[in-house]
């Protein structure tokens, strides 16, 4: 939801293009959304299939059992 919120106030400053007096915050509004983009992506789909391919379920070894021997 912040992602997104950050997104929707930064839309109107990436299309309103380059307005005299706003040269340096068209392309740092592009430059966000483009990153809160694929880092939106990135944590929606790779993340878990990363998490799925090298932390899933493991399998439990059984007890080994240890005896004290005097």
């Amino acid at each position: 939801m912040t992602s997104l919120a950050t997104g929707l106030a930064l839309v109107p400053l990436a299309v309103s293009g380059s307005i005299p007096g706003h040269e340096i915050e068209h392309p740092m509004a592009v430059v966000i959304l483009g990153g809160l983009l694929t880092s939106t992506l990135l944590n929606l789909f790779i993340v878990p299939s990363l998490y799925l391919r090298f932390g899933g379920r493991r399998q439990e070894r059984p007890a080994v059992a240890t005896t004290v021997t005097e």
